[in-house]
């Protein structure tokens, strides 16, 4: 595993598709809207027989991508994660989702990702699509499972939602590392906290695990790549192994990965005490920064630190967390 801070890559997600779609004619690829933003101005000037601009009509869109799929096409839709689920979600439930049909909803700017306060800000985008039957939900962490995300939906049976970091992506798995939306994939070993994290949170829970490295406090950390369906075992066997439980989502703790990983561990017993970091049931403000809003928000790997010290009743302050990222690199919050 690389470990922080971590080289960066540009338009990981769009490269894919595009690779993809050559080799797959029925991939159909529709945005509303932000074209360039969601990294499929690729697909567009390569394949524009095959692209479809359907513009600030959400709801139209998934309609006409349930059509599409109807047709016998694999449609993609693009947009950002809060106008993908809140505006048209009554279409993708009874147009895409009842009738279990293979479009693949992408939302970029996930959570506080996005400086454009509530109206842009995807805090339950997770939980809405993860109460969808038939609805696979997947929160991408790096750059090398944003370019294989999209070979790995294609023969998925149903739809899925999977939630992307705009601009520069972080790199955080070795090369030949090869995504499974089986399992949950767990990142390093420790015995003392199990640190589930998902998408944007995973880069700052390994920094969170290499301070708390540092002063002999050892951490599991699992990234959970498809929050549904969940890799239960796995959730299970992490629980069994730690003395303290924390999951980490750039999210609502309302009805998300905190919310799966509280469920399974009710339901088998653990008895382990579960801390839950993400946005805290408010609606965030917003912030040319997103630095600072997951600082504000508690989303930040010393925010991490903070509470696996305190699960834990270790004495003394926690260890700080180093900055130290170069030109190029991504530095967590």
């Amino acid at each position: 595993m690389r470990r922080p801070p971590f080289a960066t890559r540009l338009k990981p997600y769009g490269t894919g598709l595009l690779e993809l779609a050559r080799e797959r004619e029925e991939i159909v690829c529709l945005s509303g809207d932000p074209t360039r933003q969601c990294e499929v101005d690729l697909f567009r000037d390569a394949l524009p027989e095959r692209f479809v601009q359907a513009g600030m009509a959400e709801a139209h869109m998934m309609g006409l991508a349930g059509a599409l799929a109807r047709s016998g096409h694999i449609p993609y839709v693009h947009t950002f994660g809060v106008f993908a689920t809140r505006r048209p979600y009554d279409q993708i439930a009874n147009a895409i989702a009842a009738p279990a049909l293979p479009v693949r909803i992408i939302g970029f700017m996930p959570g506080v990702s996005s400086p454009g306060g509530p109206s842009h800000q995807a805090i339950d985008d997770i939980a809405l699509m993860r109460a969808l039957p038939n609805m696979t939900v997947i929160d991408v962490a790096d750059a090398t499972e944003a370019a294989q995300i999209a070979r790995a939906l294609v023969d998925l049976p149903g739809p899925a939602y999977v939630r992307l970091k705009r601009g520069e992506v972080p790199v955080l798995h070795p090369d030949g590392h090869r995504l499974s939306l089986a399992r949950a994939h767990p990142l390093t070993e420790g015995e003392d906290a199990a640190v589930f994290a998902g998408g944007m949170m995973v880069a700052p829970a390994l920094t969170a695990a290499a301070a708390l490295a540092r002063a002999d406090v050892h951490v599991s950390v699992v990234q959970v790549l498809a929050v549904k369906p969940l890799d239960e075992l796995t959730v299970r066997q992490a629980v069994a192994r730690s003395r303290v439980v924390v999951t980490a989502e750039n999210h609502s703790v309302i009805g998300g990965l905190g919310s799966a990983v509280a469920e399974v561990m009710a339901e088998s017993g653990s008895g382990r005490p579960l801390h839950r970091v993400g946005i805290q049931d408010t609606f965030a403000e917003g912030s040319h920064d997103a630095h600072y809003l997951f600082e504000k928000y508690g989303l930040s790997a010393q925010h991490l630190v903070n509470t696996v010290w305190a699960a834990l009743a270790l004495p003394g302050p926690p260890p700080t967390v180093d900055d130290d990222a170069a030109t190029g690199e991504y530095a967590p919050v």
